[in-house]
């Protein structure tokens, strides 16, 4: 599993890293963010590719967690 730190970044660009990490095919990834947009914004983008999206938040940062 491929775990994506994309904390202090602003949207687009954790959509971008997502969509880049994507490309490997891997079954499962997992995504820190410290926003609520790009929470929201990663959350879609990963639903569109056909994953199912966990989230879990503490402290203000939400860890997503994307699974085939």
């Amino acid at each position: 599993m491929e775990i994506l730190d994309a904390r202090g970044l602003s949207c687009p660009e954790p959509v971008i890293m997502l969509s880049k990490a994507m490309m490997s095919k891997e079954n499962k990834y997992q995504m820190v963010v410290d926003s609520p947009t790009a929470k929201e914004n990663v959350s879609n983008y990963g639903k569109k590719q056909g994953y199912n999206v966990n989230v879990t938040e503490q402290n203000g940062e939400y860890t997503l967690t994307f699974t085939k």
